[in-house]
């Protein structure tokens, strides 16, 4: 665990931002309905999109109607799909709504881009308007968001190095010895796992894969046994905004009868929480620093279903840092 938190507390990370989206100008003539998930009749309510310029991030090939191949970053904390604003002009994607949002670290008016007959591995989405960022502010040509993903589930292999998207499986099919399967509840489209506890503190996690840090809010910081400083970090949104967070080692947390010990945690009064409910509610967003200890995880949102699949060995001298398992 030693070279991970060395390396974590060096870094400045990208991490996962809010995006409050409203139109700020009447739909163009004949331009299709954006498609995300809000929960009626609530107005202008926000879509989350994340970030993750770490350079180890996975990503997935993604083509946009006759293009190549881009490889684009999954962050199943982010509501919507974006696009940086270079593949836009390189596809001369036809350009949509522009847009009013609100990011961790502030505020930003953003142009949309259509993305038409975007495909991933068997995944075909309906038409989706992209906010466009600017590329090295992304790290990637694009990220793809829940818009995408809905109806569908996420599998990353950490042995293999590899994630993909595809078609949810029927619930409780390919369950192996290894694997802990925890059923989550659905809050605009993200799934929230509940089964998780800090002590006897119940808290809720959200798997972030967009974010390579783990971010925790601060009603979860107040019920913390004075947990290690490490200093600050700073987190960079997609808008290329900054936001300064409390970077922390925390002695334990469990989820789903999975323990964590020596876990590293950015506190910040992130937007996330607030737009899922949590901000006076113990959460945490899990990042691919506290995914990556598992073999495999899949994050299925038809059946609202994330599965770990643990290390091999059972001898708990092999088991990797950081990690504890229920008997």
């Amino acid at each position: 665990m030693k070279t991970l938190l060395t390396v974590l507390a060096m870094m400045t990370a990208g991490a996962a931002a809010v995006l409050s989206s409203r139109p700020q100008n009447p739909d163009p003539a004949g331009a299709p309905e954006t498609t995300t998930a809000t929960p009626a009749p609530a107005p202008a309510t926000p879509d989350l999109l994340g970030i993750n310029n770490d350079a180890n991030r996975m990503t997935v090939p993604v083509t946009i109607g006759a293009s190549a191949a881009y490889h684009f970053i999954i962050d199943t904390g982010a509501e919507r799909t974006v696009v940086s604003n270079e593949l836009a002009g390189q596809l001369n994607l036809a350009a949509g709504r522009r847009v009013h949002v609100t990011t961790m670290a502030g505020t930003s008016d953003l142009g949309t881009f259509r993305l038409p007959e975007l495909r991933v591995g068997r995944v075909a989405p309906d038409m989706i308007e992209a906010p466009g960022v600017e590329a090295r502010n992304l790290g990637a040509p694009g990220m793809l968001g829940l818009d995408a993903l809905k109806g569908h589930s996420v599998s990353i292999d950490f042995d293999k190095d590899v994630m993909e998207v595809r078609p949810s499986l029927k619930r409780g099919k390919g369950i192996g010895p290894d694997d802990i399967v925890i059923r989550a509840k659905n809050i605009y489209g993200q799934l929230i796992v509940t089964d998780a506890h800090y002590g006897r503190q119940r808290i809720s996690v959200v798997l972030d894969t967009g974010s390579p840090v783990t971010i925790g809010n601060l009603a979860l910081l107040k019920k913390m046994r004075k947990p290690k400083s490490l200093g600050n970090i700073s987190l960079q949104a997609v808008t290329g905004q900054w936001l300064t967070a409390d970077y922390r080692i925390v002695d334990t947390i469990s989820i789903g009868g999975i323990g964590f010990n020596n876990v590293p945690i950015a506190f910040a009064d992130a937007l996330p929480f607030k737009r899922f409910g949590l901000s006076d509610t113990p959460a945490l967003m899990l990042g691919m620093d506290s995914l990556k200890l598992f073999r495999k995880v899949q994050i299925d949102f038809a059946n609202r279903e994330v599965r770990f699949t643990l290390p091999r060995s059972a001898n708990a001298s092999r088991r990797p840092s950081g990690m504890m398992f229920r008997p």
